[in-house]
């Protein structure tokens, strides 16, 4: 198996950081994202740093067939993947019925459509040469509802399914799925999402750098699914699905209410 991981959402954020880890332990990356600038910053940084292969493929993943793109230009630079990291998304506060329609549907377009596709063409070739691993980036927001946030918190709870029953579909193929699903994290999400002034965010996060190494390792051990903080998985796994659907709803709402 050779060590070249495709990240997607790149430039910023955990994208980066998952880079960087990856780059650290001598890997090449394929480096995905909007804004190509940015990228190829980071590969010039990252190629200094740890003398390792970077690629740039700048698109917008989340625009019509950018996914089928990305494959097919990944495949023409004669690279080969063997650690897809689906991290890209975004998020988007307010009520649902008070938002763009096109903000919405362009939400799923990248959260759910780009990261199936993806995961759909790269696995086939990971299966092919016996081996492979794939870390999707969820959300503890895909354990609940989440008004205000109806679009995000939906799509992180189709990551989830989608990525466990894929894990399964797989076994014994050499390939391995595993479903990152972390609390807040400091990045630029909540500025894109609206979320500043809500109690999701007032109380901090954790650094995107400690939630990437977690979901990397998590994902090199083979890990079905794992939450970054011991505290939260016991409360989305345990606590949550115990108590009055209504209190959930209710207590989700106040938290991302300005």
């Amino acid at each position: 198996m050779g060590n070249t991981a495709l990240v997607t959402g790149a430039s910023s954020g955990i994208g980066r950081e998952f880079a960087g880890y990856h780059a650290s332990k001598g890997g090449d990356v394929i480096l995905t994202a909007r804004r190509g600038e940015a990228l190829e910053v980071l590969k010039t940084e990252l190629e200094q740093q740890f003398h390792i292969t970077a690629h740039v493929i700048a698109l917008d993943l989340g625009a019509a067939g950018a996914a089928q793109v990305l494959n097919e230009r990944v495949k023409a630079a004669g690279l080969s993947v063997d650690v897809l990291i689906n991290n890209a998304g975004f998020g988007g506060q307010g009520r649902h019925l008070d938002r763009p329609l096109e903000d919405e549907m362009a939400m799923i377009d990248l959260n759910v459509k780009a990261l199936v596709t993806l995961c759909h063409l790269v696995a086939a070739d990971m299966v092919a040469q016996g081996a492979g691993r794939i870390l999707n980036v969820g959300s503890t927001a895909g354990f609940m509802p989440g008004p205000n946030q109806a679009v995000y918190f939906a799509t992180k709870a189709f990551v989830q399914s989608f990525s466990q029953a894929l894990a399964q579909e797989l076994k014994g193929t050499g390939v391995s799925v595993t479903l990152l699903a972390p609390g807040y994290v400091e990045t630029g999400f909540a500025d894109r999402a609206n979320l500043g002034g809500t109690k999701l965010v007032s109380g901090g996060g954790k650094s995107a750098a400690s939630v990437a190494q977690h979901g990397y390792d998590a994902m090199m051990r083979g890990v079905l699914v794992t939450v970054n903080e011991v505290g939260l998985g016991l409360l989305v796994n345990w606590v949550i699905p115990l108590l009055p659907r209504r209190m959930v709803l209710g207590m989700i709402e106040r938290m991302q209410v300005k």
